[in-house]
């Protein structure tokens, strides 16, 4: 009888450990069962969130690429688009457990988030209403006045180099009314992500263009608090990695014309 027994928690043993090790080469982290994320965003960063008016819904890469690590991870999720800002103070605050909203990864911000592997690489450049023949460079921009998004990487350099070049900010809560305040004449100039305002231009015929080469480098993160849910980053990383192997990422950059780096 002893023997028996002996046999059958030894067999029960192994199951356990078979079960153990499929989970761990799932690459899914079993912290994440039975938790629903409630993850923040963007609402008019096109091409990474925007109102598809078709269909009434968001989309975009940040959305098609959230969607797409969840079902690879197996972990459930509702998103929330907010505005940047909002999104950012969600998280800090605790209501979000998450943000992603093309949210450059950069020092001061790594102070209080902790960000994902980078999944896109952009930078800003200076823009003006294509009209404007006068606004060569940030050299141009002395006396003039400046529209800004509250909260942005762009943002920030347009105040790095303010003082510089003697122009003054007037700051806006969304892309598109910053674009609307340069195209108007109320603000002479803006700074704003490469491959976001390129999209305005081509996609949505905003009367703009931009001026200079890109500035200001650095790659898109997927961030929560800093010290919290660390194993939804580890979700998000091996998911990512996961669909660049597979070539569902370059698929869904594709979607928005853009192409992955080699």
């Amino acid at each position: 009888m002893k023997k028996l027994l002996a046999i059958f928690m030894a067999a029960a043993m192994l199951v356990l450990c078979f079960a153990a090790c499929g989970a761990s080469d799932s690459g899914k982290d079993p912290a994440a069962t039975g938790k629903k994320y409630l993850i923040y965003s963007d609402n008019s960063f096109a091409p990474f969130e925007f109102l598809d008016t078709t269909t009434n819904e968001y989309t975009g890469v940040d959305v098609d690429l959230l969607a797409a690590v969840a079902k690879d991870q197996g972990f459930e999720y509702e998103i929330k688009f907010e505005g940047f800002d909002a999104a950012m103070g969600a998280v800090q605050s605790g209501q979000a457990d998450a943000m992603i909203a093309g949210m450059t990864i950069k020092p001061e911000r790594q102070e209080t988030f902790d960000f994902s592997d980078g999944y896109f690489e952009d930078g800003s450049i200076l823009v003006v209403a294509s009209s404007n023949d006068s606004i060569k460079s940030e050299a141009d921009l002395r006396g003039k006045k400046v529209a800004a998004k509250v909260g942005t990487t762009s943002t920030d350099y347009a105040k790095s180099i303010m003082d510089k070049y003697g122009f003054e900010i007037t700051y806006f809560e969304s892309s598109p009314e910053m674009y609307q305040a340069v195209v108007n004449g109320n603000a002479d100039a803006c700074f704003e992500d490469y491959s976001v305002i390129g999209w305005a231009i081509k996609n949505d015929s905003m009367a703009l263009k931009t001026v200079g080469e890109v500035v200001n480098p650095g790659s898109y993160g997927f961030a929560v608090k800093k010290g919290t849910n660390p194993e939804l980053i580890k979700l998000f990383n091996q998911g990512l990695a996961n669909l660049k192997a597979n070539g569902e990422y370059e698929k869904i950059l594709n979607k928005y014309g853009y192409t992955a780096a080699k």
